[in-house]
């Protein structure tokens, strides 16, 4: 194990790696394009572990770890290079993931996103949806679409993170970025109390409960554009999801706020590129009249076929995107045949 965790991370930048893995029993390992790459001979003991998230935590988080099992914390290098780490327990044992966020936020352009972000670029209400698993770019993709609005409007955009990870440079919009347990304790709170800080646009890093989701779809409603992110693998189950969350009798209401206030949602997945490192599969559904009618009936699961013919709409499946992929030759036949499942 490298002596700091300075030296460690810096080491995972220089070497393009995505996230770094701490485990007790397993040698230190760097993700570099989706696959994980042993660094060391050796394997991690339970006192290597505990050093160096002490070193990472400091005596204060390293305490609130102890008491909560698990702390999410930003970490800055001397260089402003910046990761996103959980620091959690495993077995008893301490262990860490830390996931790299690029210095510089990607532009439209270098995430293949300027036709997609045309259609909502100018929307200044309803909810945007970016899902998928972790690790397929939702964060970057959002605060790409976010960046692009701060170059070229002036708008009151209030982030709600966990934690901070891309920092927004100075555009023509300002830019409020608060972090989950230093600057608020509840998201769902933070959403009730935003509008007293009088936003045009609201970033919720994660949407991870009812009352979280609530919040969202009323301002949605309100006059405010919401960017939020959802753990969900493709665009129809991620209806569902939001819809399946709450109890049976508050389902009708949902739906019909969910009806009137969604704007798009964007799932996306990562795949090998050719010639090295990975690029981005997409699948996007617009909130047409049509879908807008299936959401408020509960007809989610016609949602599928609006998607299989909705291209002249704005619309696409991860089907499709694969195709376009591998006819642009940016994916092999292998990629696409995975990802196609076919």
């Amino acid at each position: 194990m490298p002596a700091t965790p300075s030296s460690l991370f810096a080491k995972a930048v220089e070497a393009g790696a995505s996230d770094v893995h701490i485990a007790v029993g397993a040698p230190l390992l760097f993700r570099i394009d989706g696959a994980l790459i042993p660094q060391t001979q050796g394997t991690v003991s339970v006192a290597d572990a505990e050093k160096f998230v002490k070193a990472v935590l400091g005596d204060f988080n390293f305490k609130r770890l102890g008491q909560d099992r698990e702390v999410d914390i930003a970490y800055q290098l001397d260089d402003g290079s910046r990761l996103r780490i959980n620091c959690h327990y495993e077995k008893n044992n301490l262990g860490l993931v830390a996931r790299v966020i690029p210095t510089v936020i990607p532009t439209l352009q270098d995430l293949a996103l300027e036709q997609l972000a045309a259609s909502f670029l100018d929307m200044r209400e309803g909810l945007i949806l970016f899902t998928g698993p972790t690790g397929t770019g939702k964060s970057t993709s959002m605060a790409s679409i976010l960046n692009h609005v701060n170059m070229e409007r002036a708008a009151s955009v209030v982030t709600l993170e966990d934690p901070i990870e891309f920092i927004f440079p100075q555009g023509k919009s300002v830019i409020r970025q608060r972090q989950f347990g230093q600057d608020f304790l509840s998201f769902a709170e933070a959403l009730k109390r935003v509008l007293r800080q009088d936003p045009d646009i609201v970033m919720v890093g994660e949407m991870r409960d009812p009352e979280t989701i609530a919040a969202a779809l009323t301002l949605a409603e309100t006059g405010h554009l919401i960017l939020a992110t959802l753990h969900t693998p493709n665009t129809v189950q991620t209806v569902d999801r939001i819809i399946d969350v709450f109890p049976p009798h508050q389902q009708p209401q949902i739906r019909a706020q969910l009806s009137m206030s969604l704007r798009a949602v964007i799932a996306q997945r990562l795949l090998p590129k050719v010639g090295g490192g990975r690029i981005a599969q997409r699948e996007v559904l617009m909130n047409t009249p049509a879908c807008a009618n299936i959401i408020r009936d509960s007809r989610i699961q016609e949602l599928k076929s609006v998607l299989q013919t909705g291209e002249d709409l704005g619309m696409i499946s991860f089907e499709k995107d694969a195709k376009r992929l591998y006819k642009e030759e940016l994916i092999t036949k292998e990629t696409y045949e995975w990802a196609t499942g076919e």
